[in-house]
């Protein structure tokens, strides 16, 4: 994309934060790690985002492990379900936040035991929202139905780059 980053651990706990929805959810998770991050910089422009997979009302974040992924895989196996991304640019020294989200829909085809098994074997499953990246070679069996492809595979291109020209930054 053209910009330079410094990568800073927000260390920012992702278990048991509750929300009204999964939008409300990456979003609040987004702004906390702007805020632990703002922490431990002194100035800048800080951007942290937080991904999840939904399947209507449920929300799955990244396997926890090998039996997780597994659950994961067979809840979203043929099935719509969308990628969510709350986005956070926060001024380091103001604390001054623009806060939003991308949301894109797919498609997974039925997963046999056997496919599951394999993937999780792979080792790809792991530290992935929904236990899997299009990306890599989880595009046999998703399908990007609606909305952003670089949502679904890093950070939504669209949404991300005007809040941080908004927030003064440009490639460079």
């Amino acid at each position: 994309w053209g910009y330079g980053f410094a990568v800073v651990d927000p260390a920012v706990p992702e278990e048991g934060i509750r929300a009204s929805s999964p939008t409300r959810l990456v979003e609040l998770l987004a702004e906390r790690k702007a805020l632990a991050a703002r922490r431990k910089i002194k100035g800048g422009v800080i951007l942290a985002a937080d991904t999840v997979v939904a399947l209507e009302a449920r929300v799955f974040g990244k396997p926890l492990d090998v039996p997780h992924a597994a659950e994961i895989l067979r809840a979203l196996s043929g099935k719509a379900h969308a990628v969510i991304t709350g986005i956070c640019v926060m001024d380091a020294r103001s604390g001054k936040a623009a806060i939003s989200h991308a949301v894109s829909h797919l498609r997974m085809k039925p997963l046999t035991e056997k496919e599951i098994g394999e993937y999780i074997a792979s080792g790809e499953p792991m530290g992935k929202a929904g236990a899997y990246a299009i990306q890599e070679t989880g595009d046999r069996w998703v399908t990007l139905e609606e909305g952003s492809r670089t949502n679904v595979v890093g950070l939504p291109e669209e949404l991300v780059r005007p809040m941080l020209e908004a927030a003064g930054v440009v490639p460079g």
